[in-house]
Protein backbone atom coordinates (compact mmCIF):
# COMPACT_ATOMS: atom_id res chain seq x y z
CA UNK A 1 0.00 0.00 0.00
CA UNK A 2 1.41 3.45 -0.83
CA UNK A 3 1.51 5.97 1.76
CA UNK A 4 1.69 9.86 2.16
CA UNK A 5 4.89 11.20 2.21
CA UNK A 6 5.52 12.64 6.27
CA UNK A 7 8.02 14.87 7.76
CA UNK A 8 10.98 13.42 9.24
CA UNK A 9 11.68 12.56 12.81
CA UNK A 10 13.31 15.99 13.84
CA UNK A 11 10.68 18.68 14.63
CA UNK A 12 11.14 21.96 12.53
CA UNK A 13 10.08 25.10 13.45
CA UNK A 14 7.45 26.98 11.97
CA UNK A 15 8.89 30.78 10.95
CA UNK A 16 7.77 33.16 13.58
CA UNK A 17 6.56 30.80 16.40
CA UNK A 18 9.54 28.34 16.66
CA UNK A 19 6.73 25.33 16.95
CA UNK A 20 6.64 21.98 14.76
CA UNK A 21 5.15 21.93 11.81
CA UNK A 22 1.53 19.98 11.89
CA UNK A 23 2.14 16.34 10.76
CA UNK A 24 1.21 14.98 7.24
CA UNK A 25 -1.36 12.17 6.54
CA UNK A 26 -0.15 8.68 6.80
CA UNK A 27 -2.55 5.94 6.25
CA UNK A 28 -0.90 2.44 6.37
CA UNK A 29 -0.88 0.27 9.75
CA UNK A 30 3.17 1.13 10.61
CA UNK A 31 5.51 -1.50 11.22
CA UNK A 32 5.80 -1.11 15.05
CA UNK A 33 2.55 -1.58 15.36
CA UNK A 34 2.56 -4.94 12.85
CA UNK A 35 5.58 -6.11 15.13
CA UNK A 36 3.41 -5.59 18.72
CA UNK A 37 0.16 -6.27 17.40
CA UNK A 38 -1.47 -4.57 20.28
CA UNK A 39 -5.34 -4.42 18.72
CA UNK A 40 -4.82 -8.55 19.60
CA UNK A 41 -5.47 -7.56 23.40
CA UNK A 42 -8.60 -4.85 22.44
CA UNK A 43 -10.76 -7.63 23.01
CA UNK A 44 -9.59 -7.72 26.63
CA UNK A 45 -8.87 -4.25 27.34
CA UNK A 46 -7.99 -1.08 26.25
CA UNK A 47 -6.68 0.72 29.05
CA UNK A 48 -10.27 2.39 29.89
CA UNK A 49 -10.00 3.94 33.56
CA UNK A 50 -6.45 4.53 33.82
CA UNK A 51 -4.39 7.46 33.67
CA UNK A 52 -1.09 7.74 32.07
CA UNK A 53 1.04 11.12 32.96
CA UNK A 54 3.33 11.78 29.68
CA UNK A 55 6.63 13.57 31.33
CA UNK A 56 8.06 15.79 28.02
CA UNK A 57 7.04 19.20 26.14
CA UNK A 58 3.13 19.43 26.60
CA UNK A 59 0.38 17.31 24.66
CA UNK A 60 -1.54 18.78 22.13
CA UNK A 61 -4.98 18.04 23.19
CA UNK A 62 -6.81 19.41 19.92
CA UNK A 63 -5.29 16.51 17.77
CA UNK A 64 -8.19 14.63 16.31
CA UNK A 65 -7.16 11.45 17.36
CA UNK A 66 -6.39 12.43 21.29
CA UNK A 67 -9.56 14.66 21.78
CA UNK A 68 -11.18 13.74 24.45
CA UNK A 69 -8.59 11.67 26.14
CA UNK A 70 -5.86 14.84 27.25
CA UNK A 71 -6.45 16.24 30.69
CA UNK A 72 -5.54 19.65 31.48
CA UNK A 73 -2.29 18.86 32.99
CA UNK A 74 0.82 20.65 34.95
CA UNK A 75 3.56 22.90 33.62
CA UNK A 76 6.33 21.73 35.84
CA UNK A 77 8.78 24.10 34.34
CA UNK A 78 7.08 26.99 34.99
CA UNK A 79 5.21 25.57 38.36
CA UNK A 80 2.39 26.70 37.40
CA UNK A 81 -0.21 26.21 34.53
CA UNK A 82 -1.37 23.79 32.15
CA UNK A 83 0.46 21.13 29.51
CA UNK A 84 -2.25 20.69 27.43
CA UNK A 85 -0.41 22.26 24.58
CA UNK A 86 2.61 21.44 22.67
CA UNK A 87 4.72 23.60 20.81
CA UNK A 88 7.85 21.12 20.06
CA UNK A 89 5.67 17.77 19.62
CA UNK A 90 7.88 15.65 21.18
CA UNK A 91 4.89 15.38 24.18
CA UNK A 92 2.39 14.29 21.46
CA UNK A 93 4.17 12.04 19.93
CA UNK A 94 4.81 10.13 23.22
CA UNK A 95 0.99 10.11 23.97
CA UNK A 96 0.27 9.30 20.06
CA UNK A 97 1.98 5.57 20.66
CA UNK A 98 -0.15 5.65 23.75
CA UNK A 99 -3.27 6.83 23.34
CA UNK A 100 -3.74 7.80 19.96
CA UNK A 101 -7.89 6.34 18.99
CA UNK A 102 -8.69 4.27 15.54
CA UNK A 103 -9.84 6.31 12.82
CA UNK A 104 -11.39 5.01 10.05
CA UNK A 105 -8.78 5.17 7.15
CA UNK A 106 -5.99 5.20 9.11
CA UNK A 107 -4.01 2.27 9.95
CA UNK A 108 -2.11 4.20 13.32
CA UNK A 109 -3.47 3.96 17.02
CA UNK A 110 -2.02 4.09 20.33
CA UNK A 111 -1.28 0.70 22.29
CA UNK A 112 -4.30 1.53 24.44
CA UNK A 113 -6.27 3.85 23.15
CA UNK A 114 -8.99 4.13 26.09
CA UNK A 115 -6.53 5.57 28.47
CA UNK A 116 -6.57 9.53 29.68
CA UNK A 117 -3.63 11.33 29.02
CA UNK A 118 -1.92 13.42 31.77
CA UNK A 119 0.27 15.89 30.22
CA UNK A 120 3.08 16.93 32.48
CA UNK A 121 5.46 19.93 30.47
CA UNK A 122 9.28 19.43 31.79
CA UNK A 123 10.62 20.79 28.90
CA UNK A 124 10.30 24.42 28.08
CA UNK A 125 8.27 25.55 24.79
CA UNK A 126 10.95 27.56 23.19
CA UNK A 127 14.38 25.89 21.53
CA UNK A 128 14.45 22.24 21.47
CA UNK A 129 16.84 20.49 24.34
CA UNK A 130 16.80 17.21 22.65
CA UNK A 131 14.50 15.61 25.16
CA UNK A 132 17.34 16.12 28.24
CA UNK A 133 15.53 17.87 31.36
CA UNK A 134 16.76 19.41 35.03
CA UNK A 135 16.55 16.94 37.40
CA UNK A 136 14.65 19.49 39.75
CA UNK A 137 11.76 19.44 37.04
CA UNK A 138 11.84 15.90 36.11
CA UNK A 139 11.51 15.40 40.40
CA UNK A 140 8.78 17.87 40.54
CA UNK A 141 6.57 16.71 37.11
CA UNK A 142 6.85 13.18 38.90
CA UNK A 143 5.33 14.88 42.28
CA UNK A 144 2.68 16.66 40.42
CA UNK A 145 1.58 13.38 38.36
CA UNK A 146 1.66 11.24 41.45
CA UNK A 147 -0.88 14.22 43.19
CA UNK A 148 -3.13 14.50 39.91
CA UNK A 149 -3.68 10.59 40.43
CA UNK A 150 -1.61 9.03 37.39
CA UNK A 151 -1.69 5.18 37.90
CA UNK A 152 1.42 5.04 35.39
CA UNK A 153 4.44 7.67 34.64
CA UNK A 154 5.97 7.40 31.36
CA UNK A 155 9.33 9.81 32.15
CA UNK A 156 9.93 10.42 28.02
CA UNK A 157 12.64 13.18 29.27
CA UNK A 158 15.48 12.07 30.60
CA UNK A 159 18.41 13.80 33.21
CA UNK A 160 21.81 12.42 32.96
CA UNK A 161 22.36 14.39 36.21
CA UNK A 162 21.46 12.63 39.59
CA UNK A 163 19.50 14.22 41.77
CA UNK A 164 18.44 13.08 45.73
CA UNK A 165 14.96 15.22 44.80
CA UNK A 166 14.58 12.98 42.18
CA UNK A 167 15.31 9.79 43.61
CA UNK A 168 12.54 10.88 46.39
CA UNK A 169 9.91 11.89 43.72
CA UNK A 170 10.46 8.20 42.16
CA UNK A 171 10.20 6.53 45.89
CA UNK A 172 7.44 8.09 46.65
CA UNK A 173 5.81 7.19 43.40
CA UNK A 174 6.15 3.61 43.68
CA UNK A 175 5.40 3.78 47.49
CA UNK A 176 2.11 4.75 46.43
CA UNK A 177 1.47 2.24 43.81
CA UNK A 178 2.90 4.08 40.65
CA UNK A 179 4.15 2.13 38.15
CA UNK A 180 7.23 4.21 36.62
CA UNK A 181 9.15 3.95 33.18
CA UNK A 182 11.88 5.79 31.73
CA UNK A 183 13.62 6.17 28.90
CA UNK A 184 17.43 4.75 28.73
CA UNK A 185 18.39 8.20 26.58
CA UNK A 186 19.45 8.33 23.10
CA UNK A 187 23.17 9.05 23.84
CA UNK A 188 24.53 5.53 23.24
CA UNK A 189 26.50 5.94 20.29
CA UNK A 190 30.37 6.53 20.15
CA UNK A 191 29.91 10.25 19.93
CA UNK A 192 27.16 10.42 22.53
CA UNK A 193 29.48 8.78 25.21
CA UNK A 194 26.32 6.32 26.96
CA UNK A 195 25.83 8.58 29.96
CA UNK A 196 24.19 7.01 32.91
CA UNK A 197 20.56 8.27 32.25
CA UNK A 198 18.19 9.07 35.32
CA UNK A 199 15.68 8.16 36.61
CA UNK A 200 16.07 4.54 34.06
CA UNK A 201 18.99 4.17 36.58
CA UNK A 202 16.82 4.00 39.83
CA UNK A 203 15.62 0.59 41.19
CA UNK A 204 12.06 -0.12 40.52
CA UNK A 205 12.22 1.94 37.56
CA UNK A 206 11.19 0.13 34.21
CA UNK A 207 14.08 1.37 32.10
CA UNK A 208 13.31 1.25 28.01
CA UNK A 209 15.63 1.17 25.30
CA UNK A 210 14.87 1.52 21.44
CA UNK A 211 15.04 -0.97 18.83
CA UNK A 212 14.09 -0.62 14.83
CA UNK A 213 12.25 -2.58 12.54
CA UNK A 214 14.94 -5.31 12.06
CA UNK A 215 15.09 -5.69 15.41
CA UNK A 216 18.07 -4.53 16.34
CA UNK A 217 19.07 -2.13 18.84
CA UNK A 218 18.66 1.84 17.69
CA UNK A 219 22.33 2.94 17.30
CA UNK A 220 21.77 5.85 19.49
CA UNK A 221 19.99 3.41 21.96
CA UNK A 222 21.53 3.56 25.55
CA UNK A 223 22.81 0.34 27.07
CA UNK A 224 23.73 -0.74 30.27
CA UNK A 225 22.09 -2.49 33.54
CA UNK A 226 19.62 0.11 33.18
CA UNK A 227 17.80 -1.19 30.41
CA UNK A 228 15.00 -3.31 31.25
CA UNK A 229 13.09 -4.16 28.53
CA UNK A 230 12.92 -2.65 24.72
CA UNK A 231 10.53 -1.87 22.36
CA UNK A 232 10.33 0.10 18.83
CA UNK A 233 12.02 3.81 18.73
CA UNK A 234 13.56 4.22 15.21
CA UNK A 235 11.44 5.41 12.55
CA UNK A 236 8.38 5.23 14.41
CA UNK A 237 5.08 6.71 13.16
CA UNK A 238 3.31 8.77 15.31
CA UNK A 239 0.72 12.11 15.79
CA UNK A 240 2.14 14.98 15.48
CA UNK A 241 1.27 18.42 17.10
CA UNK A 242 -1.62 20.31 15.41
CA UNK A 243 -2.57 17.35 12.92
CA UNK A 244 -1.36 14.32 11.21
CA UNK A 245 1.80 12.47 11.57
CA UNK A 246 5.45 12.16 11.88
CA UNK A 247 8.06 9.48 11.69
CA UNK A 248 10.57 9.76 14.79
CA UNK A 249 13.23 8.34 16.61
CA UNK A 250 13.91 7.89 20.19
CA UNK A 251 13.99 5.93 23.56
CA UNK A 252 11.14 8.70 24.65
CA UNK A 253 8.62 6.85 22.39
CA UNK A 254 10.02 3.54 23.00
CA UNK A 255 9.06 4.64 26.44
CA UNK A 256 5.55 5.40 25.61
CA UNK A 257 4.82 1.73 24.09
CA UNK A 258 6.00 -0.02 26.82
CA UNK A 259 3.89 2.84 29.56
CA UNK A 260 0.91 1.75 27.49
CA UNK A 261 1.48 -2.11 28.31
CA UNK A 262 1.77 -1.12 31.56
CA UNK A 263 -1.62 0.12 31.66
CA UNK A 264 -3.11 -2.21 30.14
CA UNK A 265 -2.04 -4.59 32.44
CA UNK A 266 -3.04 -1.89 35.20
CA UNK A 267 -6.93 -1.73 33.68
CA UNK A 268 -6.96 -5.54 33.18
CA UNK A 269 -5.92 -6.69 36.36
CA UNK A 270 -7.26 -4.71 38.92
CA UNK A 271 -4.84 -1.92 39.35
CA UNK A 272 -1.61 -4.65 40.27
CA UNK A 273 1.15 -3.27 43.04
CA UNK A 274 4.34 -1.66 40.20
CA UNK A 275 6.48 -4.39 40.79
CA UNK A 276 3.42 -7.23 39.92
CA UNK A 277 3.28 -5.16 36.43
CA UNK A 278 7.24 -5.21 36.20
CA UNK A 279 7.52 -9.01 36.68
CA UNK A 280 4.65 -9.44 34.38
CA UNK A 281 5.97 -7.37 31.54
CA UNK A 282 9.42 -9.14 32.30
CA UNK A 283 7.69 -12.26 32.21
CA UNK A 284 6.25 -12.29 29.13
CA UNK A 285 8.77 -9.94 26.85
CA UNK A 286 9.90 -11.33 23.70
CA UNK A 287 12.98 -13.07 23.96
CA UNK A 288 16.23 -11.09 21.93
CA UNK A 289 19.48 -12.73 20.99
CA UNK A 290 21.33 -9.58 21.01
CA UNK A 291 22.57 -9.54 24.80
CA UNK A 292 21.98 -7.74 27.90
CA UNK A 293 21.53 -4.32 25.89
CA UNK A 294 17.75 -5.98 25.07
CA UNK A 295 17.00 -6.54 28.53
CA UNK A 296 14.66 -9.09 29.40
CA UNK A 297 13.29 -8.70 25.79
CA UNK A 298 10.66 -6.94 23.66
CA UNK A 299 7.29 -5.74 25.48
CA UNK A 300 4.70 -8.06 23.88
CA UNK A 301 1.48 -6.28 24.87
CA UNK A 302 -1.41 -9.31 24.32
CA UNK A 303 0.81 -11.97 26.35
CA UNK A 304 1.35 -8.57 29.07
CA UNK A 305 -2.55 -8.97 28.88
CA UNK A 306 -3.56 -12.63 28.86
CA UNK A 307 -0.71 -14.36 30.06
CA UNK A 308 -0.89 -15.93 33.49
CA UNK A 309 2.91 -16.29 35.32
CA UNK A 310 2.84 -18.26 38.16
CA UNK A 311 1.99 -16.97 41.91
CA UNK A 312 5.42 -18.00 43.15
CA UNK A 313 9.00 -18.33 42.36
CA UNK A 314 9.47 -21.87 41.58
CA UNK A 315 10.19 -24.58 44.76
CA UNK A 316 13.61 -26.02 44.82
CA UNK A 317 14.15 -29.49 43.95
CA UNK A 318 15.41 -31.58 46.94
CA UNK A 319 19.44 -32.36 46.43
CA UNK A 320 20.11 -35.45 45.04
CA UNK A 321 22.50 -37.92 47.18
CA UNK A 322 24.77 -40.10 45.68
CA UNK A 323 24.21 -44.16 46.10
CA UNK A 324 26.28 -45.94 48.77
CA UNK A 325 28.65 -48.11 46.93
CA UNK A 326 28.71 -50.54 49.90
CA UNK A 327 26.67 -54.08 48.68
CA UNK A 328 24.33 -56.31 50.81
CA UNK A 329 25.10 -59.86 51.02
CA UNK A 330 21.60 -60.49 49.37
CA UNK A 331 23.00 -58.52 46.73
CA UNK A 332 25.76 -59.96 46.36
CA UNK A 333 24.37 -63.55 46.70
CA UNK A 334 21.83 -62.87 44.19
CA UNK A 335 24.91 -61.39 42.03
CA UNK A 336 26.65 -64.84 42.40
CA UNK A 337 23.82 -67.04 41.10
CA UNK A 338 23.43 -64.58 38.27
CA UNK A 339 26.70 -65.32 37.33
CA UNK A 340 26.66 -69.35 38.03
CA UNK A 341 23.11 -69.44 35.97
CA UNK A 342 24.48 -67.44 32.97
CA UNK A 343 27.39 -69.77 32.86
CA UNK A 344 25.40 -73.02 32.52
CA UNK A 345 23.17 -71.42 30.11
CA UNK A 346 26.21 -70.53 27.79
CA UNK A 347 27.55 -74.34 28.34
CA UNK A 348 23.81 -75.59 27.05
CA UNK A 349 23.55 -73.37 24.17
CA UNK A 350 26.89 -74.70 23.43
CA UNK A 351 26.00 -78.36 23.81
CA UNK A 352 23.30 -77.79 21.98
CA UNK A 353 25.03 -76.28 19.10
CA UNK A 354 27.41 -78.99 18.63
CA UNK A 355 25.00 -82.01 18.71
CA UNK A 356 22.98 -80.04 16.22
CA UNK A 357 25.89 -80.13 13.61
CA UNK A 358 27.01 -83.45 14.32
CA UNK A 359 24.14 -85.74 14.38
CA UNK A 360 23.16 -84.99 10.84
CA UNK A 361 26.34 -85.26 9.68
CA UNK A 362 26.90 -88.69 11.70
CA UNK A 363 23.93 -90.42 10.10
CA UNK A 364 24.91 -89.21 6.77
CA UNK A 365 28.04 -91.63 7.20
CA UNK A 366 26.10 -94.50 8.82
CA UNK A 367 28.52 -93.30 11.89
CA UNK A 368 31.74 -94.27 9.63
CA UNK A 369 34.74 -92.26 10.06
CA UNK A 370 34.90 -89.47 7.73
CA UNK A 371 38.72 -90.24 6.97
CA UNK A 372 39.28 -92.57 4.18
CA UNK A 373 41.69 -95.68 4.55
CA UNK A 374 44.68 -95.67 3.34
CA UNK A 375 45.50 -96.87 -0.35
CA UNK A 376 47.27 -99.92 -1.01
CA UNK A 377 50.60 -99.92 -2.35
CA UNK A 378 51.86 -102.94 -4.97
CA UNK A 379 55.66 -103.21 -5.70
CA UNK A 380 55.79 -102.62 -9.80
CA UNK A 381 58.39 -105.44 -11.04
CA UNK A 382 61.54 -103.97 -12.86
CA UNK A 383 61.09 -105.98 -16.20
CA UNK A 384 58.21 -106.44 -17.88
CA UNK A 385 56.78 -109.66 -17.81
CA UNK A 386 56.24 -111.52 -21.59
CA UNK A 387 53.09 -110.51 -23.72
CA UNK A 388 49.91 -112.88 -22.98
CA UNK A 389 48.17 -114.23 -26.31
CA UNK A 390 45.07 -113.57 -25.92
CA UNK A 391 43.56 -116.33 -28.48
CA UNK A 392 45.95 -119.04 -28.51
CA UNK A 393 45.04 -122.21 -27.17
Amino acid sequence: MSATLFLPGVASAAPGDNCADPGQVYTPVPWQQQMLGPERAWPFTQGGGVTVAVLSTGVDASHPQLAGQVSAGFDAVANSGTANDDCLGQGTQVAGVIAARQVSSIGFAGVAPRVTILPIRVIGERGGSGGVAEPAILARGINAAVQRGANVIAVAAVTYTDSSALQGAVANAISRGVVVVAAAGDAGSASGGNPTPYPADYDDVIGVGAIQETGEVWSNSQTGSYVDIVAPGAEVVTLQRDQGMTEVNGTGVACGFVAATAALVRARRGDPAPVEVERQLFGTAIPAAGGPKFGHGIVNPYAAVVDRLADSDPGQLPALTRSSTERSPAWERSRDLALIGGGVAVLAVLIVLVVAVSLPRGRRRFWRSSVAPRPTTREEPEEPAPPLQLFTQ
